[in-house]
């Protein structure tokens, strides 16, 4: 069609007759956008880099339905390009962030890269609306979850959003997409992985990084360094937690044999690093404390050592799960893409320090695991309650929530390819909780490689931020992968080196495999100096 005729259909008529088993369409609007300009930038984009828009033209749909006897509204946003640029003949859907599925500033952030690329793209809010916590939406009354908000956010609206979305394309342009794909991080992450587990057939590719897999220990894991800290009652100044980070990243920066301020193997530090050592090493202008020198304390050492860790049981001290690694900055605030307090964060302004949780954490403690009973006290949980807390919200939410399905075949078996990513200095989603789940997968599912490949990037937050850029080629591995079939190898990456601020070029690698430097090949910065050699992980 031509882009006047596009235009002329950018109406909701064209729309009319939308059906979807199981749900009622209650509202189909249409806007004409013209003259659009703005940056698609790598960091909501994720796997892909920066980008300009100039002059475009789209037609936007935002449609709303219910599932009748479940009292619920559900909004899909799709963007449909018509000229500068035209339909590429695809469909990328993006994904949310945080407690948000989607329709949010990074959804709509990630879309204007997709746009700009010729994707078709769309976002569902899940039926959550603009809630960014799940405080409007968790119960129905003090001890009563929302199982259909709550399935609708976990799983429900993500097929809903792919079906619509097709459907809706194939009534602007008169055809369905060539090829569909998913991209989305944190929630977003978990959500593409989710519909690979249980919509095998939704997209034929997924980008998905730092994904919250294991929503139910993720979600008591980020309370963890706050539970011990209530434990101890004693609560370190920020400063003594970030200078144990910098002494871990000193010591350890040179295990990969370059030094450059970043650490690339987290298990190998945490193995090496004696932490304790710091124990009333000076810190000095420590801002929590007025700008005056401190000691790193015994309690701060030891609230990090259990961070770094993870979660363990009590009366022996098996672990229960992951921790973030050494070198993510755990007491800081606004790490990578979400502005987010850290796990260990103190709030030290009144003069006292004092607990400092993250608002993912208590959502998920206090609404689902604690049932938003009113009379739950989060700070006085004794060491029994806290474990009792991760075994029964395990037992009662896995079902729903958790991501952690490792038979794929039916996804591979429909051709679908997936590209996994994780930030190694990831302060809130442990990498190590998606090479957990990756490993599973590959004891499961027969050829996990032919179709499922995860890149972990040194030096990379919480999905963007720290020292590492984002792996802006591997949207472009994954498309070449499904419609070449051209499987992933090496990736480049700019890293900005902490010890110097010099960018240097480095690759990526799909695990098991790392980056190795060829000594005598050339300066550090230079990519054609690395390469991918066998990692210590199984295949």
């Amino acid at each position: 069609m031509t882009p006047a005729a596009l235009i002329a259909a950018c109406v909701p008529a064209t729309f009319n007759g939308l059906s979807l088993f199981g749900a009622e369409f209650l509202s189909v609007d249409t806007k004409l956008v013209t003259n659009y300009s703005a940056y698609g930038v790598d960091v909501a984009r994720f796997t892909q880099p920066t980008i300009v828009i100039q002059n475009a033209t789209f037609c936007n749909v935002t449609l709303s339905y219910t599932h009748p006897g479940q009292d619920d509204e559900i909004f899909v946003e799709t963007w449909l390009p018509i000229e500068n640029p035209t339909w590429n003949d695809r469909l990328q859907a993006v994904g949310g962030g945080g407690w948000q599925a989607g329709r949010f500033l990074l959804s709509w952030e990630t879309m204007k890269g997709a746009l700009g690329d010729g994707y078709v793209t769309s976002t569902t809010d899940g039926g959550l609306g603009s809630a960014v916590t799940p405080d409007e939406w968790a119960l129905t009354s003090p001890g009563n979850v929302n199982w259909y908000k709550l399935n609708n956010f976990a799983s429900v609206s993500l097929n809903d959003q792919a079906i619509i979305t097709k459907d809706l394309i194939k009534r602007f342009y008169g055809k369905g997409p060539d090829y569909s794909y998913w991209n989305g991080c944190s929630q977003g992450g978990r959500q593409g992985l989710m519909l690979a587990q249980r919509y095998p057939d939704a997209y034929d590719g997924i980008s998905a990084g730092a994904p919250i897999l294991y929503s139910t220990l993720t979600g008591t894991g980020l309370f963890w360094p706050q539970q011990v800290m209530n434990m101890l009652q004693t609560y370190p100044y920020g400063c003594e937690m970030d200078a144990i980070t910098a002494a871990a990243v000193k010591e350890c920066d040179g295990l990969d044999g370059i030094t450059d301020g970043i650490i690339t193997d987290p298990d190998a530090c945490l193995a090496s690093f004696d932490l304790f050592k710091l124990v009333r090493t000076p810190v000095p202008n420590c801002p929590q404390a007025g700008n005056r020198t401190v000691e790193i304390s015994l309690a701060a050492v030891a609230v990090v050592n259990a961070t770094w860790h993870g979660m363990v049981k009590p009366n022996g001290g098996a672990p229960v799960w992951y921790g973030p690694g050494p070198g993510s900055l755990i007491s800081a605030e606004g790490d990578g893409m979400l502005v987010l307090t850290g796990t260990a964060a103190t709030n030290c302004s009144s003069g006292t320090c004092a607990s400092n949780p993250n608002p993912l954490t208590t959502g998920w403690i206090e609404k689902f695991g604690a049932l938003g009973d009113p009379s739950f006290d989060l700070g006085s949980m004794s060491y029994t309650d806290f474990d009792d807390m991760v075994y029964y919200g395990r037992q009662i939410y896995r079902s729903a929530l958790d991501t952690d399905e490792p038979d794929l075949s039916r996804f591979r078996d429909a051709g679908g390819k997936i590209i996994s990513f994780h930030g190694l200095w990831d302060p809130y989603i442990p990498p190590s909780a998606t090479l957990h789940y990756l490993r599973t997968v590959r004891a499961t599912t027969t050829n996990t490689p032919s179709f499922f490949r995860h890149y972990e990037v040194p030096g990379l937050g919480h999905c963007a931020g720290h020292a590492s850029g984002q792996p802006t080629s591997l949207f472009a591995q994954l498309r070449a992968w499904v419609e070449k079939g051209e499987a992933p190898g090496a990736s480049p990456v700019n890293v900005t080196a902490p010890v110097d601020g010099t960018v240097r070029q480095r690759v990526l690698c799909p695990w098991p495999g790392v980056a190795r430097f060829e000594e005598g090949c050339g300066k550090e910065g230079e990519q054609g100096c690395w390469s991918c050699a066998e990692g210590g992980g199984e295949e």
